[in-house]
C-alpha cells in the first residue's frame, strides 16, 4: 500500500504562486509515475501533470501549459508542482496520484484510472 500526502494548498490571489508537494511512502518511489489531477463539485477529476518515474518526461494540461511545473525528488520521496499566474479557473483540490512500475504511452499518464493509489487531496484558491 502507497500512501501519499499533499501540501501547499492555499488561498491566493489571481496571478499569484503555489507550489504543492506530495510525499509518497513506498521504497522503490523512483519507478512510480506521479500525476496531479484536480477537482470541483459536481466534475470529474480532471488532468493537470503527469511526470515519469526517472522524470526525464512530464506532460501538462493546455490550459496550464507554461505557468506550471512538474518535478520530482526521488531521493525524497517527494513530486511537486509549481504552479504560477494563478486564475480562478484553477480553483479546486488537487490530488496527486502514483501509478506503480510507470506507465507506457503519454496518453495513458492523461487517465485516472491508470493510477493506483490517490492523496486525499490539498485545496487551491484563487481569488479574483
Amino acid at each position: 500500500q502507497v500512501q501519499m500526502v499533499e501540501s501547499g494548498g492555499g488561498l491566493v490571489q489571481a496571478g499569484g504562486s503555489l507550489r504543492l508537494s506530495c510525499a509518497a511512502s513506498g521504497r522503490t518511489f523512483n519507478t512510480y509515475a506521479m500525476g496531479w489531477f484536480r477537482q470541483t463539485p459536481g466534475k470529474e477529476l480532471e488532468f493537470v501533470a503527469a511526470i515519469s518515474s526517472d522524470g526525464g518526461s512530464a506532460f501538462y494540461k493546455d490550459s496550464v501549459t507554461g505557468r506550471t511545473t512538474i518535478s520530482r525528488d526521488n531521493a525524497k520521496n517527494t513530486v511537486y508542482l509549481q504552479m504560477n499566474n494563478l486564475k480562478p479557473d484553477d480553483t479546486a483540490l488537487y490530488h496527486c496520484a502514483a501509478k506503480v512500475r510507470g506507465l507506457g504511452r503519454a496518453s495513458d499518464y492523461f487517465r485516472p484510472e491508470n493510477y493506483d493509489y490517490w492523496g486525499q487531496g490539498t485545496q487551491v484558491s484563487v481569488s479574483s
